[in-house]
């Protein structure tokens, strides 16, 4: 899971290595601050950020990001030991569908793609000094109307939990379980809005530390469910989890968000009282940006609706890969959650070559640190999932099945990766553009075709495949059709060099593949091959010149080097 990114500024010459400079920049930000003790702001509102400012952003969102992610594999180890990878565990991830969509939908793409641009449209119109507060009038113009849809939508997914579950898994073998679990998962409609609401306009406000503690709140609430309620309400108490924790995604962001809604701009020296005008969204912008989403997270349900109809566990095989296959995309996209408004700042003031340089440099660092996972994953699966799940009623067999699946779902993490730099291109302007929709779709289309084609013969592996060409083929489209629509990046000269990292990831797994197969156990497995991925895709990336490769380390070094302070001291 990857937050909806949000700072405004200039300085972006100096933000493709933002992490790994942040130690030197400011060696005061030793640890992140507490969610309600927000990154301090580099001057004025409407001053550009600083490269220290962008450090500890980067830096602080980073470490949130991270522990979000390791809290959400606790989650998952989890529910692995508690109820294992049988019939309990796939309906109650068919109710996870719920949540799973929502996060994109209201957190992560959607609804943040559409209220970044318009919360920093509001502050650049308070800046200028624009009659009333433009801020307010935002909020009062969206959120109300907003939080109805909300709570609308959640009532409707409620009440229609059972033509839900038919449709989703229409071959599950305990549809009753899924469909109570479902009505539990979908009271996250209203809440993750809310917290999505919260979060873009927090980062507009170069706020970030609350939006980036909101996973960290939310895996916390699902792992004490299931442990408090497990032994009474089965599976049951992790979708109460998410009920749960999607409460405290709001409540970790509402002190902040209020505080900054407090401030009240100065009336204009020829005006009276300043009178806030109601501002709604831009209805087409919000249909795209939400259309692209849910037809991103459609992979998901053409994934659970295929396996529905495999043998018990094949949902749960599928999902426990996917989520340790995704860490690595999960780090390589940490840059763009504060590069995201940059780029649409400087669209904004039409300086397009600084907007193409920005997002040429997102695309080289967060692919050498998605290559360099997906590196680790391929060569390290069996020994990764052992150590990871491998306990209690998650078996050696599913160890198997699960290593497998996540092999092959690897292959498609680039795609995924360059699908979230690239579609941030194409809405940073803050206008509707309906060819990442296409994209995506086309990319959906193809996901099912294989799908259908291979999940006879091949079972999980035939979908995780499916996805990965499906993906894969979604970023060649969105690279494919920068240029008016979009900032327009050179891709010629963007292929070329993604192709650097590519080379060095394919030998380092090759090798890694050689090294994690020596010992017969699972730890030194790990060990030896994670190490021998890493000095080959070194080397090789210094060899080749790959022009993200030192910012890429430099980042994984920092934020590892943080958080382990972190989490230690």
């Amino acid at each position: 899971m990857t937050a909806a990114p949000g700072v405004e500024g200039s300085d972006v010459d100096h933000g493709s290595d933002v992490a790994g400079r942040a130690h030197a920049a400011e060696p005061h930000v030793s640890q992140p601050r507490a969610p309600g003790k927000e990154v301090a702001d580099a001057g004025t509102e409407n001053a550009g950020p600083t490269r220290g400012f962008l450090a500890k952003a980067a830096l602080g969102t980073a470490v949130f990001s991270v522990l979000g992610s390791l809290l959400g594999l606790i989650r998952d180890q989890s529910l692995a030991r508690l109820f294992g990878a049988g019939r309990d565990t796939d309906a109650f991830l068919v109710a996870w569908t719920v949540p799973e969509f929502a996060a994109t939908l209201l957190i992560e793409d959607g609804l943040a793609f559409a209220l970044v641009p318009a919360f920093s449209v509001a502050l650049a119109r308070r800046t200028q000094g624009v009659s009333g507060d433009p801020v307010r009038g935002l909020v009062a113009g969206t959120l109300p109307k907003l939080t109805l849809a909300f709570t609308g939508v959640g009532a409707l997914l409620i009440g229609g939990a059972p033509q839900l579950v038919a449709v989703l898994a229409p071959g599950l073998r305990d549809p009753g379980l899924a469909v109570g679990c479902t009505r539990l998962t979908a009271t996250c409609v209203l809440t993750f809005g809310l917290a999505g609401y919260c979060s873009a306009a927090l980062r507009a406000h170069r706020r970030f530390l609350a939006p980036a503690s909101i996973y960290v709140a939310y895996n916390a609430g699902i792992i004490a469910a299931m442990f408090a309620l497990g032994g009474h309400w089965g599976v049951r108490s992790a979708a109460f989890g998410v009920a749960a924790g999607g409460a405290l995604m709001v409540a970790v962001q509402l002190p902040s968000l209020l505080g900054q809604l407090r401030h009240r701009p100065k009336a204009r020296q020829e005006g009276g009282p300043a009178v806030t005008e109601e501002r709604p969204l831009n209805v087409a912008l919000m249909a795209t940006v939400l259309l692209f989403a849910l037809c991103r997270q459609s992979q998901v349900l053409i994934e659970r609706f295929l396996a529905s109809h495999l043998h018990s566990g094949a949902i749960s095989h599928l999902n426990y890969a996917q989520k340790v296959a995704q860490i690595p995309m999960t780090m390589s996209m940490m840059l763009c959650t504060v590069t995201f408004p940059v780029v649409a700042r400087a669209l904004a003031e039409g300086d397009t070559e600084r907007a193409r340089s920005r997002v040429e440099r997102d695309l080289s660092v967060a692919a050498s640190v998605v290559l360099l996972g997906t590196a680790v994953v391929v060569a390290c699966a069996p020994q990764l999932i052992q150590l990871l799940f491998q306990r209690g009623a998650f078996t050696s067999v599913d160890t198997a099945a699960t290593a497998g699946v996540m092999r092959v779902y690897a292959l498609g993490l680039l795609g995924q990766t360059l699908v979230g730099v690239l579609v941030r291109s194409y809405f940073s302007a803050g206008r509707a553009s309906w060819y990442p929709v296409g994209a995506m779709a086309a990319g959906i289309v193809l996901t099912s075709w294989i799908g259908a084609l291979t999940v006879g013969a091949y079972g999980v592996t035939g979908i995780a495949a499916a996805n990965a060409a499906g993906i894969t083929a979604t970023a060649v489209l969105l690279l494919a059709g920068t240029g008016p629509r979009s900032v327009p990046i050179r891709t010629r000269r963007v292929l070329v060099e993604l192709s650097r990292p590519v080379r060095a990831a394919v030998a380092a797994t090759a090798v890694g593949l050689f090294a994690a197969a020596r010992p017969a156990d699972p730890l030194t497995g790990l060990a030896a091959g994670a190490t021998a991925v890493t000095v080959v895709f070194v080397l090789l990336g210094r060899a080749l010149g790959a022009q993200g490769f030192a910012p890429a380390l430099r980042s994984v070094a920092t934020v590892t080097r943080r958080l382990a302070h972190a989490v230690f001291h």
